[in-house]
């Protein structure tokens, strides 16, 4: 069973910043190699949608996708099983509960996260003046 933990979900204005920060252990005898994470995020009513995705060994990102809304303003970083989501330059349209989600094995995508993934309670992300 893998366990994810979110923090760093805060209220802040337009063009704020925020970091938010996911880490995943697992009761495994074998600790498994780097999962494939990210984060998505859901607006009460609405598909739950990608955000961004990261797959990096030793260090090294092998892989990482954005959605088109949030390049660059928002980056994400992992360090084997606990990532970080750094948002800048915040719109009211970010304003969402924001999920971590985490897959050991096969494709990294944003439909495989979707499909297979663990995930976490949620941060919730209020951006609002």
């Amino acid at each position: 069973q893998v366990q994810l933990v979110e923090s760093g979900g805060d209220s802040v204005q337009p063009g704020g910043s925020l970091k938010l920060s996911c880490s995943a252990s697992t009761s495994a005898y074998k600790i498994p190699n780097s999962p494939c994470m990210g984060w998505f995020r859901q607006v009460p009513g609405q598909v739950r949608e990608g955000v961004a995705i990261i797959l990096s060994v030793g260090g090294r990102t092998m892989y990482d996708n954005y959605a088109d809304s949030v390049k660059g303003r928002f980056t994400i970083s992992q360090k084997h099983s606990n990532i970080t989501l750094q948002m800048n330059s915040l719109k009211s349209e970010d304003t969402a509960m924001y999920y971590c989600a985490a897959v050991y094995g096969g494709d990294c995508t944003f439909s495989s996260l979707r499909a297979r993934a663990y995930w976490g309670q949620g941060t919730q992300v209020t951006v609002s003046s």
